[in-house]
C-alpha cells in the first residue's frame, strides 16, 4: 500500500469514529421520525380501541343502564341491520374534535373513580345532569354525530308519517337538527325531563 492509501484509509477511519455535528443531527433527525411514526400509530390505535361498543359497556354503569335501553331501539335492532354503536352518536369522526371529546371524556371518568354512578339509583339521581350535558354538547355541535348517518336531503319525506313530514320540513327551514327534537331515541329520557311543549 503506498503511504498516499494509508492516509487516505486513517482519514476515512478518523472520519468514521468522529462524525461530524451534520451527520449527528441526521441520525437524531431520522431517530426522531422513526419513533414519532410507532409513538402516532400507538397513539391512533389505543384512540380507536376507546371508541368500540365493547369499550363503552365495560363498565357496569353503562353497561347496567344505558346499553340496556339502547338494546330496545331502532339504532340497536333495525330491519336494514345497520347499527349505530356508542361512538357513533358520541364521538366526533374527524381528528380536531374527537381529541377535544375524548379529553372531555376522562373528566367523565372521575362519576367513575369517585362512585358517583356505580349504582342503578345514584345513576338515575344524576341522569338528568348526565343527559342535559350531553344534549348540550350535540346541540352546540349541531348534531354532527347524528349528520354523519342522517340528514334532510337523504330523507324520503313521501315514506314519513304526515306528522314527521311536517316536523322535518319545519325544522330544515328553522335551521334545527335533530337534538332539538328527538332527546330520548336511544336512551330513557330523565324523570325531570320536560319537553318543549310542557316547558
Amino acid at each position: 500500500m503506498s503511504s498516499e492509501e494509508v492516509g487516505a484509509l486513517k482519514r476515512f477511519w478518523h472520519f468514521l469514529g468522529r462524525p461530524s455535528a451534520k451527520y449527528s443531527l441526521v441520525a437524531l433527525l431520522a431517530v426522531g421520525f422513526v419513533g414519532g411514526i410507532i409513538f402516532w400509530g400507538g397513539f391512533n390505535t389505543a384512540l380507536e380501541a376507546t371508541n368500540t361498543l365493547d369499550f363503552c359497556i365495560s363498565c357496569h354503569e353503562m353497561r347496567d343502564t344505558v346499553y340496556q335501553e339502547y338494546q330496545q331501539t331502532v339504532h340497536f335492532k333495525n330491519r336494514t341491520g345497520v347499527r349505530a354503536v356508542c361512538p357513533d352518536c358520541h364521538v366526533p369522526r374527524d381528528w380536531t374534535h374527537k381529541i377535544a371529546r375524548k379529553m372531555r371524556a376522562t373528566f367523565e371518568l372521575w362519576g367513575k373513580l369517585t362512585g358517583e354512578v356505580d349504582t342503578p339509583e345514584k345513576f338515575e339521581a344524576n341522569r338528568m345532569r348526565l343527559a342535559s350535558d350531553e344534549w348540550a354538547r350535540m346541540e352546540k355541535a349541531k348534531s354532527r354525530e347524528c349528520f354523519n348517518c342522517h340528514s334532510f336531503d337523504g330523507m324520503q319525506a313521501a315514506k314519513q308519517k304526515p306528522m314527521a313530514q311536517k316536523n322535518h320540513a319545519k325544522a330544515q327551514l328553522e335551521g334545527k337538527t335533530c337534538i332539538d327534537c328527538h332527546k330520548g331515541i336511544a336512551h330513557l329520557l330523565p324523570k325531570e325531563y320536560k319537553g318543549e311543549d310542557e316547558e
